[in-house]
């Protein structure tokens, strides 16, 4: 009978391993990367049959302590135009001087096999996309009650995902500061939606 997983050992041996990983390279041997670990090859083949369960691994877990970090501060805000701008901020404060790991593990998705990278990027997809279709649900609700200027609640929360995203990207390659970019984001894109409703 095949041993228990520890999730608690499965998540440290994860971030630790993404950590040496980044340092000296994705294409490290197994020997040497369980050597820097302080496992044995085959705990670290057992927790991780490949590189690609490793990655997906950390991503999950990354992401899912970023949905709660997250999640927190946009509850503080009940109109949907400040729960909308809490999260992009929420975001990028949650990965501020560790974006290199999330750019690192996204170069990481793509250098697996298609079918893989495809249920890698799954994973990611899975763990918001609830919180989309809430976002995308609570627009719908403004527009008809009056308190959002009529706007297509989909393409604005993915709009603002991919400005999320890119805005990660943008502060590991050039430094951006970003609260410029945000007070940008409310005043242009998100403050001329927002309604005190009738």
């Amino acid at each position: 009978m095949a041993r228990p997983v520890d999730i608690e050992k499965r998540r440290d041996l994860a971030q630790r391993a993404v950590e040496i990983l980044q340092e000296e390279g994705f294409d490290i041997s197994n020997s040497r990367l369980a050597e820097a670990l302080g496992v044995k090859r085959p705990t670290l083949l057992y927790h991780f049959p490949t590189r690609a369960v490793l990655v997906e691994r950390a991503l999950e877990e990354l992401l899912t302590e970023q949905m709660v970090f997250v999640m927190g501060r946009v509850n503080e805000h009940q109109h949907p135009i400040d729960r909308l701008f809490a999260q992009i901020c929420a975001v990028h404060e949650f990965h501020r001087g560790s974006e290199e790991r999330v750019v690192f593990l996204s170069q990481a998705i793509a250098m697996t096999s298609k079918p893989r990278m495809a249920e890698i990027i799954d994973v990611g997809n899975r763990v918001f996309a609830a919180q989309r279709a809430a976002a995308e649900e609570l627009l719908r609700e403004g527009i008809a009650n009056g308190t959002v200027a009529p706007c297509d609640p989909a393409a604005l929360v993915a709009t603002l995902r991919a400005t999320q995203d890119g805005l990660m990207v943008q502060r590991v390659m050039t430094g951006i500061d970003l609260e410029s970019v945000h007070d940008f984001i409310w005043e242009h894109l998100l403050a001329p939606l927002k309604r005190e409703g009738e």
